[in-house]
């Protein structure tokens, strides 16, 4: 019997900036790309072929490219923006700016732009949102409202949208091409991802982060 071949796969392409060097990447052989894995408070920018995927409970992405470069990224935050006295919903004070909204666009879009990007050329897509558990506090919708009045509040276009309803939803974003697959999920999936969209909110809240005031 003939032995069966195996491709080994590429080394993966180089990051984008040095703080991404803590996302997860992995081959993935079906699609024959790269693919960067970002957790509740990740976001992560792409230059070259890769893929970006995230699963998402009342969490909310916006991915964002410019369509020009053909470059872009992907987050994934938690809540709307900081009320301003530290502390969530979620549990202890919070110190990981990048959890919420405001400092989650403003860090993947400013990063977009340092490399070559130009905001005349951004164009989001939006997915995520939903309410995954109908005794839950709708998180959800506010990340949903928060992260609409800040796409058109700084004027870029929104191309294409998945959010609300109580689906939990999968997506694997490509940004060189601007696609965005989006999988719904079960709802019996929910309870596991909102406890897991909590506890890892818990676990980083007394991890402070470097340099989590410096916006540009």
């Amino acid at each position: 019997m003939r032995a069966r071949s195996v491709r080994a796969s590429p080394p993966p392409p180089a990051l984008a900036a040095a703080h991404f060097s803590h996302i997860g990447r992995y081959w993935d052989a079906r699609q024959g790309k790269w693919v960067a894995k970002l957790l509740p408070g990740d976001y992560y920018v792409a230059t070259q072929d890769e893929l970006i995927f995230t699963v998402l409970g009342s969490c909310v992405s916006a991915c964002i490219r410019d369509r020009v470069l053909r470059i872009g990224g992907m987050n994934h935050f938690m809540l709307p923006e900081n009320a301003g006295d530290g502390r969530s919903p979620w549990g202890e004070a919070a110190s990981a700016a990048t959890r919420y909204g405001n400092v989650a666009m403003e860090r993947l879009i400013n990063d977009i732009l340092k490399l070559g990007g130009r905001r005349e050329n951004l164009e989001v897509k939006l997915v995520g949102g939903g309410r995954v558990l109908d005794a839950m506090t709708d998180v959800g919708a506010r990340n949903i409202r928060f992260v609409r009045e800040f796409v058109a509040t700084e004027g870029y276009k929104i191309v294409g949208e998945d959010l609300g309803s109580t689906w939990p939803r999968k997506v694997l974003y490509h940004p060189s091409t601007g696609d965005a697959r989006v999988k719904k999920l079960g709802r019996d999936v929910g309870g596991a991802l909102a406890e897991r969209e909590r506890s890892h909110a818990r676990s980083i809240d007394s991890a402070p982060v470097a340099g989590e005031i410096d916006l540009f």
